[in-house]
């Protein structure tokens, strides 16, 4: 089991941060701000994949003034991206902002920062102090790159205390793996902050999946992490999914866990297609139960025996298994629809096994 790193509890709009919370996913609508109507819709679609909070970017004062109706009709917490100007910052905690993600060391001096954590005090509101190689602060900048993110992430941080602020989130990130591995763990080692994991600029979705999985996923591993999001250039429907994959995976988050066989030369059945099957009509199930999908009746159940409830297909007619023991032949074109349909009612009697 993983032990998570303790760390203090922070609260967004009632969601709860830190390590005695679940661990939160997070994404980032890529609409226009000023659209209304698409940002709601995506937020929405957002919302239904699993996402808890969404981040929204607030370029301007102009874009600004549709924030206050955008929180209103969002169905999860929203924090708002500010960067430069910190008077944005303002104008997202006046429209009802759970939460803000800023970057101290490009806000224009210690008088900006401390409006905006002022006024972010008198609202309850949290800070994310968001630290990537562009915004290391000018002190460090002469430091290895791992050192100067870790240093400016705690100048950031002691600056927001002495300002009077305690509810903050942090993250380190970068479009390096081991430079984000490296520089939030050796940051969660001296600190009790919770830690917002990501690797930023990590490319199309298999590429973000490789690097999320190893730099997220590692951190995961060791107990480090509180709240996340996956960086993927494209719809960020797509993000969440593999964010909830990765919890998932790590036993993190509940949830169906279907396992599959690679196939071989013993393989009469396209294994490929029933898993994908399975696994979509068994995603929004919140229930923790491993689920196998095998090529093979010989060998299917016996390798498998760690799972729950599985099928394998054999030449003509294959079997349902659960723990190992088969319960039932059928057809191989019949297994798919017979698992889904047992995993479904046993769900409905509440998740016997």
């Amino acid at each position: 089991m993983i032990q998570r790193r303790n760390t203090r509890t922070v609260v967004a709009g009632g969601l709860k941060f830190g390590s005695d919370h679940p661990v939160v996913v997070q994404s980032m609508t890529n609409t226009d701000t000023g659209d209304v109507e698409s940002t709601v819709a995506q937020i929405r679609r957002l919302a239904d994949a699993g996402c808890q909070l969404v981040r929204i970017a607030v370029p301007d004062k102009v874009r600004a003034q549709y924030l206050s109706e955008i929180r209103r009709r969002s169905p999860v917490p929203l924090s708002a991206d500010i960067h430069f100007d910190h008077k944005l910052a303002l104008l997202a905690l006046e429209a009802g902002f759970d939460k803000l993600r800023i970057n101290p060391g490009t806000m224009a001096g210690p008088r900006a920062v401390k409006a905006v954590v002022t006024a972010a005090i008198s609202r309850h509101v949290p800070i994310r102090v968001g630290v990537n190689s562009g915004s290391i602060h000018t002190g460090y900048r002469h430091l290895p790159r791992i050192e100067a993110l870790v240093k400016s992430a705690q100048y950031y941080c002691e600056t927001l205390e002495d300002m009077g602020c305690r509810d903050i989130v942090v993250s380190l990130k970068s479009s390096s793996v081991a430079e984000t591995y490296f520089a939030t763990q050796q940051f969660a080692q001296a600190n009790d902050y919770p830690l917002h994991l990501g690797v930023t600029e990590a490319g199309t979705a298999q590429a973000s999946i490789v690097k999320s999985s190893m730099g997220i996923g590692g951190l995961l591993l060791q107990g480090i992490g509180d709240t996340l999001r996956v960086s993927v250039t494209g719809p960020p429907e797509t993000e969440v999914p593999i964010a909830v994959g990765i919890l998932r995976a790590l036993g993190l988050r509940s949830g169906v866990d279907v396992i599959s066989c690679p196939t071989c030369g013993r393989t009469n059945y396209d294994v490929a297609t029933a898993a994908q099957e399975v696994e979509e009509h068994l995603a929004q199930l919140d229930i923790p139960l491993k689920v196998a999908v095998m090529g093979c009746p010989v060998n299917g159940p016996g390798e498998a025996r760690h799972a729950d409830l599985g099928i394998a297909f054999g030449a003509k007619l294959g079997v349902v298994f659960r723990k190992g023991e088969i319960v039932q032949r059928l057809p191989n074109e019949d297994l798919s629809a017979a698992l889904i349909e047992l995993i479904t009612q046993e769900n409905l009697r509440g998740g016997e096994k």
